[in-house]
């Protein structure tokens, strides 16, 4: 007779977007990207392109590494799934089944909602083949303590360095990626989420409201309008206020992967130069100790809430 899975363990399932291993490989990636939807070649190429001047992401790497950071500090077993990559979800809950877990804390590694990233990461635990299977889904941790401490903290050390550099403070911009407008007007939580991140992290790193913008990035490159500011735009407000110099802090990722290497070290990095601007960066969180204490706050709350209902 089934025991409804008390006696089997619990686990924490970290999710992520994932990145192809080579530029070869981004093709078939694409394909998981947009459900099998067809892109126009000239934009995977221009995709390929972007992984190619990387070398490649280094997004699974980290998130493994994070993985075992956070298995060593709530000791209990800590697995990671790729949308769109190896090790794909679905391998990853064939994983958890034969290992025998009952009940996952499920945390995707993007801190805002949106249903086209989150959303999606949900919809994904449907390949689990055990009915028993039990999933605490965690929407969204935008405002978590640690994880605004974390972002503060590679904000104030990296703004403080290109101010010796330059010899002055220099503005911020805080991005997060950009998502299709549409997709706000139907009621997705992510822009109100994605600014009240950049609010927290300012006001953490005793930011005042003039000394930072905002911005989304990595604007997709097809389909209909998506949501702006771009950095562009905003780059070129700063040149027109008369500033020599901008700092960008994307507090929509959690690690290294094309959208930093690419898109801001090398895209605006150049289009800035191109304008007389020069532009720094915060460092990502990658495996920052505040960023893994975040997530032990997120789980142990979690198991704390299941056992106090398991009292009642």
């Amino acid at each position: 007779m089934s025991d409804g899975g008390k006696n089997r363990p619990t686990c924490v399932l970290l999710l992520a977007h994932g990145s192809p291993d080579s530029p070869d490989d981004v093709p078939k990636f694409l394909l998981k990207v947009t459900g099998g939807r067809e892109l126009l070649p000239e934009v995977i190429e221009e995709v390929k392109r972007r992984y190619a001047s990387i070398g490649r992401s280094p997004l699974t790497e980290i998130t493994q590494r994070q993985r075992e950071l956070l298995e060593q500090k709530i000791n209990i077993p800590v697995y990671v799934g790729m949308r769109n990559w190896r090790p794909f979800i679905s391998q990853t809950l064939r994983q958890m089944v034969t290992d025998g877990i009952h009940r996952a804390v499920v945390i995707c590694m993007a801190p805002q909602n949106s249903r086209t990233s989150v959303g999606l990461y949900r919809s994904s635990l449907r390949a689990c083949a055990d009915p028993e299977m039990i999933f605490d889904f965690v929407e969204s941790w935008h405002d978590q303590p640690f994880l605004i401490q974390a972002f503060a903290d590679k904000l104030r050390a990296g703004r403080e360095k290109a101010r010796r550099e330059l010899g002055r403070a220099l503005p911020v911009i805080f991005t997060a990626h950009s998502v299709p407008q549409r997709t706000i007007l139907e009621g997705d939580p992510y822009e109100i989420q994605a600014k009240r991140t950049a609010e927290l992290v300012a006001a953490a790193a005793s930011l005042e409201r003039s000394d930072w913008r905002f911005a989304f990035q990595s604007q997709g490159m097809s389909g209909g309008p998506w949501l702006g500011p771009t950095v562009e735009t905003t780059i070129l407000d700063l040149v027109r206020s008369g500033h020599p110099a901008v700092f960008i802090q994307p507090i929509g990722f959690v690690c290294d992967h094309v959208e930093v290497l690419y898109d801001i070290d090398i895209a605006f990095k150049q289009f800035a130069e191109k304008q007389g601007l020069r532009l720094w960066r915060a460092e990502s969180l990658n495996d920052s100790p505040l960023l893994i204490s975040a997530l032990a706050e997120i789980v142990n709350s979690r198991l704390n809430a299941t056992q106090e209902a398991r009292a009642l």
